[in-house]
């Protein structure tokens, strides 16, 4: 998407944010979904690092994680507490959290990143290729200016910076351009808190978006989301295929999932 197009890209309307209020009853579909969701194939065993939201801490992808533990993955939160932008350190402790479950499990650790954690995530798995084995974001807006969400003054005011200001401290390229290992985008086109346009990542041999139905705040426990996670991190390292729904292909609005 060219810097033109990104920046007539609006916020979601009034409408859809006060739709946000549907997070809690997908948090219900998720548990009573469990027991389709756990026909997914099993992980093997590599590290997986959740980044939580803007304002959001551990405790939101908590539901997500233990899922992902319990399909035989190591899955970890971020331990930085809540979510308060690119304060000092911030970007140093992602790091360093990164080497460490490299260290500690001697694999690739792969990245989820839900809103503006999967901007994190992009840009550490460009300072990071050689430790990283795949991103995953949800409903995070890389390719459409700050003010395409409703929570750029929100980040403003965690942050104390300008939204337009906001970048990593080591130089890792362009938000929109997409990390040099595996990437998929999770995004809904009735999102609330950031436009659907700017979620989306530009497809090519090991890039994808996957578009699914529900709100933004719920995105890491929807059960199509989760099981889209899923399926991406049962790949075997250096084998990654574009995304199949097959027999949940009713979950998923395109049909090109089917």
């Amino acid at each position: 998407m060219s810097a033109a197009a990104a920046g007539t890209i609006e916020a979601p309307s009034k409408l859809l944010l006060l739709l946000e209020g549907r997070a809690l009853p997908e948090l219900g579909a998720f548990y009573c979904s469990l027991p389709l969701l756990s026909m997914t194939a099993r992980g093997d065993g590599h590290p997986v690092l959740v980044l939580p939201g803007l304002m959001a801490g551990d405790a939101t992808t908590r539901p997500l994680r233990s899922f992902l533990n319990s399909r035989g993955y190591k899955a970890h939160g971020w331990n930085q507490g809540r979510n308060l932008g690119l304060r000092p350190g911030v970007e140093e402790a992602m790091i360093e959290r990164i080497r460490e479950l490299r260290e500690r499990y001697g694999r690739k650790v792969s990245l989820v990143g839900w809103s503006l954690g999967g901007l994190y995530a992009r840009q550490l798995a460009k300072l990071l290729p050689d430790d990283v084995r795949l991103v995953i974001t949800l409903g995070s807006p890389f390719a459409g200016p700050p003010k395409s969400t409703n929570a750029w003054r929100v980040y403003e005011m965690a942050s104390g910076q300008r939204a337009e200001k906001a970048e990593f401290r080591h130089h890792a390229g362009p938000m929109h351009e997409p990390p040099p290992v595996p990437t998929t985008a999770i995004y809904s086109k009735t999102d609330g808190v950031c436009a659907w346009q700017s979620c989306m990542e530009k497809d090519g041999p090991q890039t994808e978006s996957i578009e699914v139905h529900g709100s933004h705040m719920g995105l890491g426990h929807l059960p199509a989301a989760v099981y889209a996670i899923a399926d991406r991190l049962a790949q075997p390292e250096g084998e990654w295929t574009k995304f199949s729904a097959g027999w949940m292909s009713c979950l998923y609005p395109n049909p090109k999932y089917s």
